[in-house]
């Protein structure tokens, strides 16, 4: 079967191979997806037309309340075996992987997260390992991560990301996202406008490194992002029919990474900006704003650093002298004061993708000179700094670094280390190779 050649419906790309002009065989395992008002109600119906019959349901104190007790009450009226833990270790870590194993019930088929991010990070990847499938209750709709197959859990104090699964079900009752707090709310909105640059990542990625690349993917995201941005002016007035648009198109995004088989259309060096911030703040024993907030405030930061790249004259010549320049020793050590505890996990990555090794860096940047108004085209196809700023303005949503605790010292710290963070090619990447990250971030740093 061939990919749409027009936008298509989210159940139309369900549980479906698709064949692809990118040369990869397209599959999203995601079976059913129930998005709309007294949704809850169809977990026991989906749950038997899945043959599951006896559920673990994973929530925490919040979670809880919100919807895993209402839960329990509809699958107890249908007559359907569940138990319910209520997380106390919630640093999503090794600690609350054992605590979810040492109350998993020794006959569940299928385990259930009841709630956001994080419930879903960690019980997609506690399902994978135990051998279960699993289904997502979502609470609200912060984050594009529902659909995903790939986990971020904190491992020796680095969040690390693993390819696990994807759910076979996901529930979104509209009355419940309707009630959730409206940062949340604009944190899902804001996780969508990364995707400006994160699509803008893989484009740049395909001309400088060859990496294969999926027309079909990225036209898939951009139409979904479009068709919830137009309507995101409603979304303040908690219009339950937007609200549920906003969950779909997360939950699309999320679709497209599983039709990908890796987060390359849906995360980029926003989120990477994201995943720094996090591990930096539980360093500091500080609970993050929500995911997706982090990311818009991302996408601000690398919008304004790549305004400062186009209006710069790149001297390729001096980015081959930095290339031949490179000190791997100064480079452990500055992780070793940037990441903290988290540092060696950094180092070992690099160790295998040696992305910053100087002969690749020196080709890459051949490259660049090569196709250097190809790439300004990509670039100069974002959208302004301005334009995110007065949309996230109008979400009542963050948008600026101080906004979200984050001082100067971590910024400059996130320009120019979070790159590090996933071994793949981003605008903070290619800013780098040309040597000129550590200039152009003071540049924008100043202007902030």
């Amino acid at each position: 079967m061939k990919m749409y050649a027009e936008p298509h419906g989210l159940n139309d790309y369900l549980d479906t191979h698709f064949t692809c002009d990118c040369g990869k065989d397209h599959y999203a395992s995601l079976k059913t997806v129930s998005v709309r008002k007294d949704a809850l109600l169809d977990l026991p119906k989906i749950a038997k037309e899945q043959g599951f019959s006896s559920l673990y349901l994973v929530s925490d104190a919040i979670t809880y309340d919100i919807a895993g007790k209402r839960c329990m009450e509809i699958l107890a009226d249908a007559g359907i075996k569940a138990e319910i833990i209520r997380l106390t270790h919630i640093n999503f870590d090794e600690a609350t992987l054992g605590e979810l194993v040492i109350n998993m019930p020794a006959d569940c088929d299928v385990v259930v997260a009841v709630g956001t991010g994080a419930i879903n990070d960690m019980v997609r990847f506690f399902s994978f390992k135990m051998g279960r499938p699993f289904f997502t209750v979502a609470t609200a709709a912060p984050m594009d991560g529902f659909a995903s197959s790939v986990a971020a859990l904190n491992v020796n104090n680095l969040k690390t990301t693993y390819e696990t699964q994807t759910p076979q079900a996901i529930i979104g009752d509209t009355e419940i996202l309707k009630g959730a707090p409206y940062r949340m709310i604009a944190a899902g909105l804001g996780d969508l406008l990364g995707k400006f640059t994160c699509l803008c990542d893989w484009k740049l990625a395909k001309v400088i490194t060859g990496e294969h690349y999926c027309d079909k993917i990225v036209e898939l995201v951009e139409n979904c992002v479009q068709n919830v941005l137009d309507g995101a002016a409603k979304a303040k007035e908690r219009d339950p029919e937007v609200l549920g648009g906003i969950m779909e198109g997360l939950v699309l995004t999320g679709v497209a990474m599983s039709l990908y088989g890796n987060s390359r259309p849906a995360s980029g060096c926003e989120h990477h900006m994201s995943h720094y911030w996090e591990m930096m703040f539980e360093q500091q024993h500080k609970r993050p704003v929500p995911h997706g907030t982090q990311v818009s405030v991302g996408t601000v930061l690398v919008l304004k650093l790549v305004e400062a790249l186009r209006n710069t004259k790149v001297d390729f010549d001096a980015a081959r002298a930095a290339a031949k320049a490179y000190d791997q020793a100064a480079w452990e050590e500055s992780i070793r004061a940037a990441y903290g505890p988290a540092a060696q996990g950094v180092i070992d990555m690099e160790a295998k993708a040696k992305k910053n090794e100087t002969t690749a860096r020196l080709a890459r940047i051949d490259a660049m000179e090569a196709n250097w108004s190809e790439l300004l085209g990509l670039l100069e196809a974002l959208p302004s700094s301005e334009t995110v700023i007065e949309l996230l303005k109008s979400l009542e949503s963050p948008y600026l670094p101080e906004q979200i605790d984050v001082d100067v010292e971590m910024l400059r710290n996130t320009f120019l280390y979070c790159k590090e963070v996933r071994a793949r090619y981003t605008i903070l990447q290619m800013i780098w190779d040309l040597g000129l990250l550590e200039t152009l971030s003071d540049k924008v740093i100043a202007e902030l």
